[in-house]
């Protein structure tokens, strides 16, 4: 069954997108140089005639970072490791593309926002504010890039320089985020990269700045899926770069965590999710958490 592509902003015309940058930023963080590999592998769904999402700007960030990746800009993904990234990376933008929308909330924040572009290519219904969040170099060289490219937001885009492992939430506070209102948070590709102290304490943040009605997403991943991944990882040349950052968050843990916390989740599984975009599954993949915050006095 086709899948349509509702609620998505039509794209603007794509510019060229050769290395007309400037060098990119040694000061990069290695967490941050995996968004340029996600972002190549967003381009390539973008390319497809059945795409799950269009990225119109995720081609110029890969090429503006390319120094930093073994992959030329438009090459295909091949079998092993980075087939099975490519295909996690489409269903999962697509999944937390509908997750944003169908919130109704607001005030969107997206947390280590890395080269992000919802900002830009969904069509937001009026009065929504989105704040980024990332590392003031990730944002420095993801604004030069779109500047290149004439992107303008469809939404109130408030860029947040700051380190998820200090003290975010006042910055976040500062940017003009009300945490009387209720919140739509994306964790994308993010838990995995840190360790469960770190995981816990980002989530009890954005416990504490959540109104009743809030919500919140990101990956499910046990351990065991984990340890599968890296055993699989070891047979891909350049795959080390990636899963030796790789620390676990919560583990399978998520969704009791979430439900000592005030939250109601919900786990979707990776496989049903391919099936609903016709998509190939793989049993190496599990899932995505969703849940709504109820009220503190559940915790």
């Amino acid at each position: 069954m086709p899948v349509t592509l509702a609620s998505r902003r039509t794209p603007p015309p794509r510019r060229k997108v050769g290395r007309t940058l400037g060098s990119v930023p040694d000061s990069l963080p290695a967490v941050s140089v995996t968004a340029v590999g996600v972002a190549a592998l967003r381009a390539y769904e973008s390319r497809r005639p059945d795409r799950l999402f269009d990225d119109p700007y995720a081609a110029a960030f890969h090429a503006a970072g390319s120094s930093l990746l073994p992959v030329a800009p438009g090459a295909t993904p091949k079998d092993g490791l980075g087939a099975l990234f490519a295909r996690q990376v489409a269903i999962r933008t697509r999944f937390y593309d509908d997750y944003l929308l169908a919130a109704g909330c607001a005030q969107v924040v997206v947390l280590a926002a890395g080269l992000d572009a919802r900002a830009f290519r969904l069509a937001w219904p009026p009065g929504v504010r989105l704040f980024e969040l990332d590392l003031p170099e990730v944002l420095a060289f993801k604004d030069e890039v779109l500047a290149a490219q004439g992107a303008e937001p469809s939404c109130e885009r408030v860029v947040v320089p700051a380190d998820l492992r200090g003290d975010w939430a006042d910055a976040l506070r500062t940017a003009g985020f009300d945490a009387s209102v209720p919140t739509a948070w994306l964790a994308e590709g993010l838990l995995v990269y840190l360790s469960r102290e770190d995981a816990e304490a980002m989530l009890s943040t954005v416990t504490e700045l959540s109104a009743p009605g809030s919500r919140v997403s990101f990956e499910h991943r046990s351990a065991e899926t984990r340890d599968g991944l890296l055993a699989r990882a070891k047979a891909t040349p350049g795959a080390e770069r990636v899963t030796r950052l790789w620390h676990g968050g919560l583990g399978g843990t998520a969704p009791e965590w979430l439900r000592g916390h005030g939250w109601e989740p919900v786990v979707v599984s990776h496989a049903d999710l391919a099936a609903e975009y016709d998509r190939p599954g793989d049993e190496t993949l599990d899932g995505f958490v969703t849940a709504e915050y109820q009220s503190s006095t559940l915790r």
